[in-house]
């Protein structure tokens, strides 16, 4: 079967999905698949790279837009189950169900999430309605607009005061891999906070902070039978685990599993589940929660395509849980195809 491996992409996480693709063309069984990379250049341009049938080098350069052969999407992506594009799009563009409906609408098997869970699970601000609607712990928050940024700054800067406390983490309500988010501490640093995030998206969700939590994420993997990995823990080198840490410096360390009792480790799985269902989430998920000293769990949120970088917590979870990352892709895979062919038995018409 051919893998489409998708990559790059107009978001301001194109670097990490270069990174992602890498480390999942590396590990494909290249026994049973051939893989065919396809480039997404920063001004949303696609590019065929050439078919491989073993692992690529580790130094290879997958920035096809030098190299590659210029298409557009209906040149590579066939309809029927003798292809699957895996994509590895991270932020907008990407995982908010945007290209995820461009496969829906050309008839194209995927592997992760559909578009109501890829929307829903981008969306910050949409996630944390439906886990209050799941009954699902959680911070207090606020949502702001650009609009109303834009027509009263002082305005909105109170409205987040009075409904919470300082420190407040500022977010991107469509943004992952901790770009755009910044705390604040004083009106100054919020005022700050917000002008950054609003750069990136048009809604901006505002948070009030845990005292010293544990930041405790676990993995999710299934359609229909949802199966949730063992817990797994951030021990940062700083207070704050920004795009930095995550990705260039390297100091936070992933202690898997937790150390967490077992009465609190199924109440997280139990969550994860619950966040799992409530965005109609398929294939895969990381489930992000904080876990306070005196036991309180709060749900974070939920990234329906995390990240496959040799630093990511998603596929070292399922290491720890007895599932290796070739086994963990090709088990993706085969959830995609499983899904692409129940939904065809679905009657389309009257």
């Amino acid at each position: 079967m051919e893998i489409i491996v998708l990559f790059g992409g107009k978001s301001a996480e194109h670097d990490i999905s270069i990174l992602t693709a890498t480390a999942i063309m590396q590990n494909i069984q290249y026994d049973r698949h051939t893989v065919t990379p396809v480039y997404i250049d920063r001004q949303g341009h696609w590019f065929k790279g050439t078919s491989m049938t073993e692992k690529p080098d580790a130094s290879a350069n997958f920035q096809l837009d030098q190299v590659g052969q210029a298409i557009v999407p209906t040149d590579v992506l066939k309809e029927g189950d003798e292809q699957i594009v895996f994509p590895a799009l991270h932020g907008p563009n990407g995982e908010d169900g945007t290209i995820q409906g461009l496969f829906e609408s050309l008839n194209i098997a995927y592997v992760g999430a559909g578009v109501l869970a890829s929307a829903a699970g981008m969306d910050k601000i949409v996630s944390k309605h439906l886990f209050n609607q799941a009954g699902l712990p959680q911070v207090p928050f606020v949502a702001l607009s650009a609009y109303d940024w834009e027509k009263d700054q002082t305005l909105a800067i109170e409205k987040v005061t009075n409904a919470l406390a300082y420190p407040v983490f500022v977010k991107p309500a469509n943004m992952g891999s901790s770009v755009g988010v910044s705390e604040a501490v004083d009106d100054a640093s919020l005022l700050a906070a917000l002008t950054l995030a609003f750069r990136y998206d048009r809604r901006v969700l505002v948070e009030a902070s845990v005292q010293n939590p544990r930041e405790v994420e676990l993995a999710v993997l299934g359609n229909d039978e949802i199966f949730v990995s063992v817990p797994g823990e951030l021990a940062k080198g700083q207070g704050f685990y920004n795009y930095e840490e995550k990705y260039l410096n390297n100091t936070t360390e992933m202690l898997i599993p937790a150390a967490i009792d077992e009465p609190t480790v199924a109440k997280l799985q139990d969550f994860a589940r619950k966040a799992y269902l409530a965005l109609d989430g398929s294939g895969l998920s990381r489930a992000d929660f904080f876990l306070t000293e005196s036991g309180e769990i709060y749900i974070n949120e939920v990234n329906t395509l995390p990240g496959f970088t040799q630093f990511s917590m998603y596929p070292a979870l399922w290491e720890a849980s007895g599932k290796s990352y070739t086994d963990l892709l090709e088990e993706l895979i085969q959830l995609g195809l499983s899904r692409y062919n129940k939904k065809k038995s679905i009657q389309q018409s009257l």
